[in-house]
C-alpha cells in the first residue's frame, strides 16, 4: 500500500463533529472525482471512480447514511498497471436532485455550481470536512522521508481559488500549479502539511511527519557539523603542509642549529607532527602553548626567511 493510500485509509475513518459534517465531505468527493450527467428537467446520476478502495467506501457509506441514495459499485482492474478500479454510479432517483443542492453542486435555477458554496463550509468542523474529502478524492502525499510534498488535483479555476481560501482560514499556505487543464494545489513545507493532516484528521500521519522532520533535522545538523569539522581538517591539513615546506626552506637557508630556541622547538614540534592543527600542536608541547603563540612563531620564521633571502 502506498503511503498516499494509507493515509487515506486513516481518513476514512473519521467521522465528522456535526450533522452536516458529512454532507460536507461527501460535497469534495463527488465535485472532485465525480461527472455529473444530466437526464432531462430534475434528473441527475453521479458517477465516481477511484483507484483507493478507502474512497470507495467512503462515497458509498456516505451516499447512504446521509441522503439514503441507491449505488451500485463496479471493481475493474487494469492490465497494464495492475491496480483496481473502483466505479461508484449513484443513478437516477428521487432524492438526488435534492441531495446535491444541499451539497452545493447544484445551485438552484442556475445549475452546476463552479465553486464551494459558503453554507456547506460555513462551520470549522465542516471546513475540516471538506478539505478531507478533497484530499481523498485527489489528493496525493509523498513520503515524508523523501522529497516530502502534498497536493491535490482538482478542475476549475473558481474551485480551486475556494480551496486555496479554506486552506488560508487554517493558516495553511497553499500554491496552485495548472495542469493541462486541471490545477494541482501543493503544499511543500512541513509545518503546512503537518498542519493540513491535522486539520483534516489524519492524526497519526501527522505525528509521523513530525517524527521525520525531527529525524531529518537532527541528520541535516550532523551533516552540516561534519562537513564544517572536514573542512576545518583540510584546512589545517593544508596550513601544516605549508609550514613543513617553510621549516624546510629554513633548514637550507639558516639551518635549524642556528635558529633561536622557541623557533627550533616549533620546527622539531612540527616535524614530528605533521598532520596536527596549530591548537592541537601546541597541546603537545611542554609547557602548552596556544595556537596564536604558534601562529607568531610561523611568523617569525617567515620574517627570517626573507630577511635571508
Amino acid at each position: 500500500m502506498s503511503f498516499t493510500a494509507e493515509v487515506k485509509d486513516e481518513l476514512s475513518r473519521v467521522e465528522g463533529h456535526c450533522e452536516s459534517c458529512d454532507t460536507a465531505e461527501l460535497a469534495a468527493l463527488v465535485r472532485v472525482c465525480g461527472a455529473l450527467s444530466f437526464h432531462g428537467s430534475g434528473a441527475y446520476s453521479i458517477r465516481v471512480s477511484t483507484e483507493t478502495g478507502a474512497v470507495a467506501r467512503t462515497v458509498i457509506r456516505l451516499a447512504h447514511t446521509v441522503f439514503d441514495l441507491d449505488t451500485s459499485l463496479t471493481v475493474r482492474r487494469s492490465n497494464l498497471h495492475k491496480t483496481r478500479n473502483y466505479l461508484i454510479e449513484i443513478p437516477e432517483q428521487k432524492g438526488l436532485e435534492q441531495a446535491l443542492i444541499k451539497m452545493g453542486v447544484l445551485v438552484l435555477g442556475r445549475g452546476l455550481s463552479s465553486g464551494i458554496a459558503a453554507r456547506v463550509v460555513a462551520r470549522p468542523c465542516c471546513r475540516a470536512a471538506y478539505l478531507r474529502g478533497a484530499f481523498m478524492a485527489g489528493g496525493f502525499i509523498a513520503d515524508p522521508r523523501g522529497d516530502f510534498h502534498l497536493e491535490i488535483a482538482v478542475t476549475g479555476d473558481e474551485f480551486a481559488d475556494d480551496l486555496i481560501e479554506l486552506l488560508d482560514d487554517e493558516n495553511i499556505t497553499a500554491r496552485v500549479n495548472r495542469r493541462r487543464g486541471s490545477y494541482a494545489i501543493y503544499l511543500k513545507s512541513f509545518d503546512d502539511i503537518a498542519r493540513f493532516l491535522t486539520v483534516i484528521g489524519a492524526r497519526r500521519t501527522a505525528h509521523a511527519v513530525d517524527n521525520v522532520r525531527v529525524m531529518k533535522s537532527v541528520k541535516n545538523d550532523v551533516n552540516r557539523r561534519v562537513n564544517a569539522e572536514l573542512a576545518n581538517q583540510a584546512r589545517s591539513t593544508g596550513a601544516a603542509a605549508d609550514q613543513l615546506a617553510l621549516i624546510d626552506a629554513v633548514e637550507r637557508e639558516v639551518g635549524l642549529d642556528n635558529l633561536p630556541p622557541a623557533l627550533a622547538a616549533f620546527c622539531e614540534a612540527r616535524r614530528a607532527h605533521p598532520d596536527l592543527s596549530l591548537r592541537d600542536l601546541g597541546a603537545t608541547m611542554r609547557p602548552p602553548m596556544s595556537k596564536s603563540a604558534l601562529y607568531h612563531r610561523v611568523l617569525r620564521l617567515e620574517q627570517l626567511l626573507k630577511q635571508t633571502k
